[in-house]
């Protein structure tokens, strides 16, 4: 299959029992790069990222042949790995039975925990901050400055107005610099 196939001959092509594997197949590796990354900023962990990731793709498997292409592939992927991100993050609260500060802080000394960190580098400054951010505002934000998603497109995914997108993605950057500033 064609590097350049588009997502409407991909889900034609998925459409068809006789190419609906091959198609998947070429969905997958179209967006599993953008998708992990997506998921890790998200759940920090590799491990977990690939975990929740595995799940994305069995969703999409379940549901493509219903999606009724009233939004981009992508937007819709995004979503619902968005959705899963949450729910994995709302597992991993209720498994610990502790509060989402400690599930935070859990991601943050995951960060501490990686071979490369150095708190003196700015990279790593910006990921802990992230990790200090209410839930909705680490989505906004990790949408907007890493995958530089339009507002429009965000307020698809995230089935949000995009006045209310733009104020929560303010309010993380305010959040972000004052951490950075005094860490």
């Amino acid at each position: 299959m064609a590097v350049s196939t588009t997502d409407t001959e991909l889900l034609i092509q998925f459409r068809n029992p006789g190419t609906k594997e091959k198609a998947f197949t070429a969905i997958i590796k179209k967006y599993q790069e953008r998708l992990y990354w997506h998921v890790r900023r998200m759940v920090v962990d590799h491990d977990d990222a690939n975990d929740v990731l595995q799940n994305v793709f069995i969703r999409v498997w379940n549901a493509l042949e219903n999606f009724r292409e009233d939004s981009q592939l992508y937007t819709w992927l995004y979503r619902i790995a968005t959705n899963e991100c949450l729910t994995f993050l709302e597992q991993q609260k209720k498994k610990s039975a502790i509060s989402l500060n400690e599930v935070e802080s859990g991601l943050s000394n995951k960060i501490k925990a990686d071979g490369n960190f150095d708190a003196n580098k700015l990279e790593w400054k910006l990921q802990l901050a992230i990790q200090q951010l209410p839930e909705k505002q680490r989505v906004v934000f990790t949408l907007r400055y890493y995958d530089e998603m339009p507002y429009e497109e965000m307020s698809r995914v995230l089935e949000t107005s995009e006045g209310a997108l733009k104020a929560s993605y303010h309010h993380a950057v305010k959040k972000i610099e004052e951490y950075i500033l005094n860490h």
